[in-house]
């Protein structure tokens, strides 16, 4: 994934962990996130673009403007998902 050494989503905390879990993992009080319209609504914009984003946010949405490849050249497709 685009320069993340991540190889499989279930290594990320948020894909087996809700908000409430991940806060007590990492001993906080609360924990909140972004949304990817509040986060473009941060940069001055109306909202995000799904047919034209103005930014590269595929590390958020798994919206890749172009398909990820492997290392070893094949295609991810079946690998990454939204």
């Amino acid at each position: 994934f685009y320069g993340v050494d991540t190889p499989d989503r279930d290594k990320l905390i948020a894909a087996s962990m809700d908000t409430t879990a991940i806060a007590k993992h990492i001993g906080v009080d609360s924990l909140a996130f972004i949304s990817i319209d509040g986060l473009y609504r941060a940069l001055d914009e109306t909202g995000r673009d799904p047919n034209a984003p103005q930014y590269c946010d595929a590390c958020f949405t798994g919206d890749y403007p172009i398909e990820p490849r492997r290392s070893d050249g094949k295609s991810t497709k079946g690998i990454v998902s939204k």
